[in-house]
């Protein structure tokens, strides 16, 4: 028997492994088949046999730089007690993880991921229990929680996108901007607290 061609070789996890390598190397907009079979020395239609188009590509490879997200978040805050510092560095940890990767960051934050996936669904929970973690210091009913999260991820994500655009022109640090609107956060959060403590 001879040896099997590269393209009979290959595992589902390898064209990942590869497009992830495209993003790093090229940018977000080599999140493609083409450009990802390049990569692998290999002809185009051979990744169908491991993902059946381009949006499954992408969906795979936003799956895992999320997987891989986590637990290096995870890490690096395990051994941090509850309190509302932890977070303050899980806003720093996103941002610092952005800049030293800010094509995965952008491949990330542009293909949405849904709850319907099995695989992105496992994801999302992992995610928003990473995050209910974080927001244990402040003991929110689930509405408040809701909330909560959507206001950390529009804040935090917007300061990163308009970093990352290159908008931020004014002589004031952006790190001295960015520490004082995770302060204001936290000082939102404590207000939405009050207003639970209140019984509103």
């Amino acid at each position: 028997m001879g040896r099997p061609t590269k393209e009979n070789s290959l595992s589902r996890q390898d064209v990942i492994a590869a497009a992830i390598c495209c993003v790093d190397q090229v940018g977000a907009s080599a999140l493609g088949v083409s450009r990802v079979a390049e990569h692998l020395g290999i002809k185009p239609p051979a990744i169908y046999k491991h993902l059946e188009s381009g949006a499954a590509l992408q969906r795979a490879t936003v799956i895992e730089l999320w997987r891989q997200y986590l637990a290096d978040c995870q890490s690096a805050i395990a051994d941090q007690s509850i309190s509302p510092d932890l977070l303050k560095q899980l806003g720093h940890f996103t941002r610092n993880f952005a800049k030293t990767h800010p094509a995965r960051y952008q491949v990330m934050m542009q293909v949405q991921l849904q709850p319907t996936d099995p695989e992105a669904a496992a994801v999302i929970q992992q995610a928003l229990s990473f995050l209910r973690q974080a927001l244990q210091a402040y003991d929110l009913n689930d509405t408040q929680l809701i909330d909560v999260m959507r206001m950390l991820n529009a804040a935090i994500y917007g300061f990163i996108s308009i970093e990352q655009a290159g908008i931020m022109t004014l002589e004031r640090s952006p790190d001295q901007s960015y520490d004082v609107m995770l302060d204001a956060l936290m000082a939102a959060i404590a207000h939405v607290q009050q207003k639970k403590a209140e019984g509103e």
